[in-house]
């Protein structure tokens, strides 16, 4: 999908690629079938095999590729050839690139031993002109996503909400967020793999439509 000259494709999973003024960000790369193009920057949200993926960062990186994680995730990649450099994610962290912003704001469960929040795990805001892409990673609602109304009023914020439930918020909770921040789009991901469904993306979407908030249920590009 194209928004404005930014281009957005969901590869599945919690991947996305994003493309901007001829760079190539991904984030969170996971099975991925096949790569067309390698990786300018990429953007990994916490550890887990899900989201840091040696196999997929390996089929992506090039001498120039810049990784953007948290520090568990090191040790993975300094064992990757080329060695990419390696930029350290924290929550309230931000770096500014040559053609985009990123914020990286907190991202952990309720309730749920799955993402605690002592591990500082993150999610993405990746800022261009008057476009924001904000990707959840592995959370449920928290407190800190109220920052996002700031976004919404300032930018066109996309939201890229999981849906799957079990190890992040589910559908319900999803649509509640993005009715309560109201961003420009909403798009549906981390479902139809390890844990979700399609079913489960289409009620988010039915959801906000229902309360005039933009939401579209991205094909899965091969």
């Amino acid at each position: 999908m194209k928004i404005k000259d930014i281009e957005l494709v969901w590869l599945g999973h919690a991947c996305f690629k994003i493309k901007i003024a001829g760079k190539v960000i991904y984030i969170d790369p996971y099975q991925l079938d096949k790569v067309e193009e390698k990786a300018d920057y990429i953007l990994i949200t916490h550890s887990h095999y899900d989201h840091c993926s040696i196999e997929d960062l390996a089929k992506l990186i090039k001498p120039t590729t810049i990784v953007i994680a948290t520090p568990d995730c090191q040790s993975k990649i300094m064992k990757l050839q080329p060695t990419p450099n390696i930029k350290i994610a924290q929550p309230n962290v931000s770096y500014e690139f040559d053609n985009f912003k990123l914020d990286c704001i907190e991202a952990y469960n309720i309730g749920k031993d799955f993402h605690q929040k002592i591990q500082a795990w993150v999610g993405y805001i990746v800022i261009t002109d008057d476009i924001a892409i904000f990707h959840a990673g592995d959370t449920d609602v928290i407190p800190e996503h109220d920052k996002l109304k700031q976004y919404a009023e300032k930018y066109k914020l996309i939201m890229l909400l999981p849906v799957g439930g079990t190890y992040t918020m589910n559908w319900k909770e999803a649509s509640e967020l993005a009715i309560k921040i109201k961003p420009y789009m909403a798009i549906p991901m981390h479902y139809a793999s390890i844990v979700g469904s399609i079913d489960d993306a289409e009620q988010f979407v039915d959801e906000c439509n229902k309360h005039n908030v933009n939401a579209v249920l991205l094909d899965k590009e091969a």
